[in-house]
């Protein structure tokens, strides 16, 4: 094993127990982490997940903020499951696309950002990068590349905590709790941090079960 560190590890469901029981404010979250504890994934979902894997290894093995740190492979094939279920033409009803459900916006920010960096990335040129559609959020390779980028920087950005990774991915970076280290207080971002926490957990076990 390297040195290197897989952020969005440090904080599981014993954690979030623990905090649910620190403060009031995670009262709710609590109740969605309990929800979706048991929730297993299925042969169908390993199946869908299996087409991307080329592009989650890959574009999760860059250290985008800090050396030796980067996304765990895991963390990103839950988010992907709980956001899409591994569908990459699937549109929310606020017009977030594909794998990671990535608002437009967002992403034609994470893309510049990307397009400015040093980094060479196979499968995604950074004109496309610089430039980016709606359309291209489509793309398997720009989507998975960007969610990377983005969970990246929400890691650094709030030293691994997984409510906090999470409620900015789902509710914005500049929402107002994390200013206070508190997940968005929102029912949709608390079942995504309940269902993305219990994904993961099952994933880090199975890698760990004999073969």
């Amino acid at each position: 094993m390297t040195r290197q560190r897989s952020q969005t590890t440090a904080l599981l469901l014993l954690i979030l127990f623990s905090l649910s029981l620190a403060t009031k404010s995670y009262g709710s979250l609590q109740n969605s982490v309990i929800k979706y504890q048991n929730r297993g994934i299925v042969r169908q979902d390993i199946e869908r997940l299996a087409q991307f894997d080329e592009y989650i290894r890959y574009f999760s093995g860059f250290s985008y903020f800090l050396p030796k740190h980067k996304v765990s492979a895991d963390f990103v094939r839950a988010l992907i499951l709980a956001e899409s279920g591994a569908n990459p033409n699937a549109i929310s009803a606020k017009n977030a696309r594909g794998l990671g459900q990535i608002l437009f916006s967002t992403g034609a920010q994470a893309g510049k950002e990307l397009a400015k960096s040093l980094t060479f990335f196979r499968h995604v040129s950074k004109h496309t990068l610089n430039n980016l559609s709606e359309e291209d959020l489509f793309d398997p390779a720009i989507n998975i590349l960007i969610t990377c980028y983005l969970i990246a920087k929400y890691n650094y950005r709030f030293n691994g905590r997984l409510d906090l990774v999470v409620s900015a991915w789902n509710a914005g970076e500049n929402t107002e709790s994390l200013s206070f280290h508190k997940h968005a207080p929102y029912r949709e971002t608390e079942d995504l941090i309940g269902k993305i926490n219990a994904y993961y957990i099952f994933l880090l076990k199975t890698r760990k079960l004999p073969k």
